[in-house]
């Protein structure tokens, strides 16, 4: 079995495969503030639910965006399963061609989402992740990662509303009966909604006519805790895969055996 841990700035989400199979997967809040000790019995009390005993995880694989977690967690496996983990960072075999100015600066969720993207669907490809930022990203049909877009997501535009002016509420992120809201919330929400999932395919239409390529001719893939919601009524083909990035860390784990 291969534990694969994704870390995030809001979650991090974790799974097991069996081979090329996952068969369990779980989502946690991610605390700067937690020791290895406590993660540790916090993935051992997950993993037990599910009958599965430290023993029983062959090899491990970590991702993160958060560098306070970067000694914890590895600490954590390297003590509570017995396992050197594998960590996606500058010098791991990923097969892309890293086309940033400097690669080091690309993240690492960024890298395994265009591994999963290419390896499963094919290039050229944009690959959209919408979790706390959304990030954008284009790898070609060589291999090319050739970069792309970082912007702040719907939640944390949500909260600046709410923290940042004196009477805009706290709401729920749903999408909206209608564009033209009838209140204060509904208002918000249809903001938020429709000013990302519109901006969404702004985007997306422009990064094609920068690659000048047809829509067709473009795998469009996208992951991410809001994908589902936001891109209900795009015009393009876009596949939703939430499983994005635990199947890329799974590839990057088999290219680096």
């Amino acid at each position: 079995m291969l534990l694969v841990i994704d870390v995030g700035n809001t979650n991090i989400v974790f799974g097991v495969y069996k081979g090329d199979v996952l068969i369990h997967d779980w989502r946690i809040s991610s605390n700067k503030g937690r020791s290895s000790d406590e993660y540790g019995l916090l993935f051992y009390q997950i993993l037990a639910h599910r009958n599965i005993r430290p023993f029983d995880i062959d090899a491990v694989i970590i991702s993160s965006v958060v560098p306070n977690l970067m000694h914890t967690l590895p600490n954590m496996v390297y003590k509570y399963f017995n396992k050197e983990p594998i960590v996606v960072e500058a010098g791991i075999k990923t097969g892309l061609n890293i086309r940033y100015d400097n690669p080091k600066e690309v993240g690492a969720d960024r890298i395994v989402n265009a591994v999963a993207a290419l390896k499963n669907y094919g290039g050229p490809c944009i690959i959209i992740d919408i979790g706390t930022a959304i990030t954008f990203c284009v790898v070609t049909k060589q291999k090319d990662y050739l970069g792309g877009l970082i912007i702040p997501g719907i939640g944390i535009s949500a909260e600046a509303l709410f923290t940042r002016t004196s009477k805009l509420p706290k709401i729920e992120i749903i999408e909206p009966e209608e564009i033209i809201g009838k209140t204060t919330v509904s208002s918000m929400q249809a903001g938020l909604y429709y000013g990302f999932s519109t901006m969404i395919d702004g985007i997306i239409g422009k990064i094609l006519d920068e690659l000048k390529c047809d829509r067709k001719e473009v795998n469009i893939i996208a992951t991410g805790g809001f994908s589902g919601l936001l891109l209900g009524e795009s015009k393009y083909n876009i596949i939703v895969d939430r499983y994005l990035t635990l199947d890329g860390l799974r590839i990057i784990y088999e290219m680096n055996l």
